[in-house]
């Protein structure tokens, strides 16, 4: 029985050093390909393989984006749950303690807030540029 076109029955086994073995990762991992099979297949046949390109200023900005979305999300999560308890106060002592906490928040809220300002006014100069 013939093998169609997309079936891969046979084997190559080939030998590298660790050092070729090490230079063949380091141009898969610079590749945009997900396989390294793949990847050397073409690399074997003379097909072209996409090459992936990563901005390091825009990955670190990301991450930055990222932790400060995910604090914003915390802050406002404690800050609607505390909202909902000042409906529910029932004693002054518990409008108090209230109180302090909603000033936390908000000092930390702010923070962020003026971090993330920071990081865009950042952004926006390196891309102006």
């Amino acid at each position: 029985m013939e093998e169609g076109k997309g079936i891969r029955g046979k084997w190559l086994h080939i030998r590298l050093s660790s050092q070729e073995l090490a230079e063949l990762n380091k141009l898969f991992k610079g590749s945009a390909e997900r396989y390294l099979s793949d990847f050397a297949r073409k690399k074997l046949l003379g097909k072209p393989v996409l090459v992936a390109t990563r901005n390091a200023s825009q990955d670190g900005l990301i991450e930055q984006l990222a932790g400060l979305r995910t604090e914003l999300s915390r802050l406002g999560a404690n800050y609607n749950q505390a909202v909902k308890k000042l409906y529910a106060v029932s004693r002054i002592k518990d409008f108090e303690h209230w109180l302090v906490a909603y000033e936390l928040d908000r000092r930390q809220l702010l923070s962020q807030v003026e971090q993330a300002g920071l990081v865009i006014a950042d952004l926006a100069e390196q891309w102006s540029q």
